[in-house]
């Protein structure tokens, strides 16, 4: 991505056709560049002037009038607007609870500048906080690359800042569900292992006792089913540490399947699990690991409120084809 773009600056007088349209749809119809969406929020941040004053996005042209419009800020910031489609569990006027699928980046980084969470945001939502910076906006968590369920957004900074601080107290209740490669010894345990920087590989963590880069990290697990070789088991994290449920569940000897940082594959195939018959459809190439409820404080009512997210068909088939073919007895 590089740096911020040169401002554009458009100057459009309503003609006759255009009498009596809102605002925002003439400079859809005029600008088609850009999104509705994003035109929106131009209106909202005084970017667009109609006869040289400001005006709601609903405002009905009238003939003759000359509209002055600046670019929208998501492109003078930096974050390119996409038409991708979003999953969205729940809206109101505070923020956005997002079904983030796998394969998709949270926001902008080196060697994914495109098809992120925030770009697809930005085209749908006209306002976003801007706490986190000009490359996050509304962005109050994330989640792996490809661990995909529940992620907050929030619309204004002051939600945002509400929000991050219920992260900050470990306030917000956070469950995970996760297929691990083996079966943890206990049936429920809390890991506490500090997370530090790895020793010579800049994309992993390591468990790190006593260094610079150490903070504390605990995770309860409880199994939920055991299979021949893999288990189902619900993931609680009390911390919020990067990679922390992959590492620690790696760290008892049963790393979430297909990991490839922390489990050694990075694919399953059909076949790997109804043994005995050749089959190399691939299950499953991303980490089974699920963001399937989240607990908090709405900062606007002051009431908890829930948001689960189902989950998804790649996992879901796997676990259909492990309670067939890798049962336990009863």
């Amino acid at each position: 991505m590089s740096g911020e773009p040169s401002r554009e600056t458009r100057e459009l007088r309503v003609d006759s056709a255009a009498v009596g349209m809102r605002l925002d749809a003439y400079l859809a119809d005029q600008l088609p560049r850009y999104s509705r969406v994003q035109l929106q929020r131009a209106i909202h941040q005084s970017q667009v002037t109609v006869d040289g004053r400001t005006v709601k996005a609903s405002h009905r042209l009238t003939a003759g009038e000359q509209v002055l419009v600046q670019a929208p800020e998501v492109l003078r910031c930096g974050i390119r607007a996409e038409p991708i489609p979003l999953d969205v569990l729940y809206e109101d006027d505070a923020l956005i609870v997002i079904d983030k699928p796998p394969a998709m980046v949270v926001h902008p980084s080196r060697g994914h500048w495109q098809g992120t969470l925030v770009a697809g945001l930005a085209h749908r939502f006209a306002e976003l906080s801007q706490v986190g910076g000009t490359t996050r906006p509304g962005i109050v968590h994330r989640l792996d690359r490809d661990t995909s369920g529940v992620i907050v957004v929030a619309k204004d900074d002051r939600t945002h800042l509400m929000l991050a601080a219920q992260f900050e107290r470990r306030t917000v209740q956070k469950e995970y569900l996760a297929i691990v490669s083996g079966s943890p010894e206990l049936d429920r345990d809390q890991i506490d292992q500090p997370i530090g920087a790895h020793p010579y590989q800049r994309e992993r963590k390591a468990i790190r006792r006593l260094h610079a880069t150490s903070r504390e990290a605990q995770t309860f697990y409880e199994v939920e089913q055991r299979f021949r070789g893999f288990a189902r088991v619900r993931v609680l994290p009390k911390t919020g540490r990067t990679h922390q449920i992959r590492l620690h569940l790696a760290h008892i000897g049963c790393p979430v399947l297909c990991d490839r940082l922390y489990g050694g594959r990075a694919q399953i195939t059909r076949g790997e699990i109804v043994q005995g018959r050749e089959d190399d459809q691939v299950l499953l190439d991303r980490q089974a690991l699920h963001a399937q409820r989240l607990k908090l404080v709405h900062p606007t009512t002051g009431l908890p409120i829930e948001f689960v997210a189902p989950l998804p068909p790649d996992m879901q088939e796997v676990l259909r084809l492990l309670h067939t073919h890798r049962a336990l007895p009863a």
